[in-house]
Order: structure tokens, then C-alpha cells, then sequence
């Protein structure tokens, strides 16, 4: 069920953020990196480990970065980074013990991570320009 929940809210969120004409914005998947990264910060400190927000924030920071260079640089590199934090969701558990994340949240994160890593896919494939920002253009003296 959480799956089934995070994949469907990955959906709604999207669909919400293209209607409203949030995703026009470059920063919008990006954020959504940076975000869903943070949750597992979140949980440690919960779980009260100074040691575990330590390692989750080091991890966070490998996101953090991909995001922004998916912002500065091309937007595939969100994609990817979306994509990889749905699979770090998967083996999570067996690399960092973080006592305050809740049983069903790495099934509903990866979820969410993955349909919107494809999602975010979808829209570059459909229009590649969008992947790379605009050139600033300098008024001429």
C-alpha cells in the first residue's frame, strides 16, 4: 500500500504542479531532490542519534549538490538524482540504521522518488530544450 500511495501522490503532485505552471519553473524538481533528501535528516533527529544525523546529513549533502547541479546545469542530473534516492529508499535500511524512520516510509519514498525521477523524464523527452537553462541575455551598452 505505501507504494501504491507514494507513486499516486508523485502523480497528483506533478499533474497539480504542471497545471498550476510550478514545474515551469526550473527549480521546481530540483527542490523536490533536496526535500525528499531531507526526510531521513528529519527522522534522525526523531530518533534522537547524533551520529545517524551526521551520516544522513553527509547523504543529504550528495543530493543537495545533485540538485543543484541539475538546476544550474541540465535537469537530467535531478532526474537522476530522484532516481537514485528512490533506490537508495530500497537498501537504506541496510547501510544506515536510523531508528526514527517509520517501517512504511522507504517503500512510499522510493515510490514517490521513482514516478517522479519518470515523470520528470517524460517532460524532457517531450521537450529536450527544457533540460538546459536559458542563456542570460546582457543588454547590449
Amino acid at each position: 500500500m505505501p507504494i501504491l500511495i507514494g507513486a499516486a501522490l508523485a502523480l497528483v503532485v506533478s499533474a497539480y504542479a504542471a497545471w498550476i505552471d510550478f514545474d515551469r519553473d526550473r527549480a521546481f524538481y530540483p527542490t523536490v531532490v533536496m526535500v525528499v533528501a531531507s526526510y531521513y535528516v528529519l527522522f534522525s533527529v526523531m530518533g534522537g542519534s547524533a551520529r545517524t544525523t551526521i551520516v544522513e546529513t553527509s547523504i543529504m549533502g550528495i543530493f543537495v549538490v545533485a540538485a543543484s547541479l541539475g538546476f544550474r546545469r541540465n535537469l537530467w542530473v535531478a532526474v537522476a538524482g530522484l532516481a537514485g534516492h528512490g533506490l537508495l529508499d530500497a537498501f537504506h535500511d541496510s547501510l544506515v540504521y536510523n531508528p526514527g524512520v517509520p517501517p512504511w516510509w522507504p517503500p512510499f519514498c522510493g515510490a514517490y522518488d521513482l514516478m517522479a525521477a519518470a515523470i520528470l523524464a517524460l517532460i524532457l523527452l517531450r521537450d529536450p530544450a527544457r533540460s538546459k537553462p536559458r542563456m542570460k541575455t546582457s543588454p547590449m551598452p
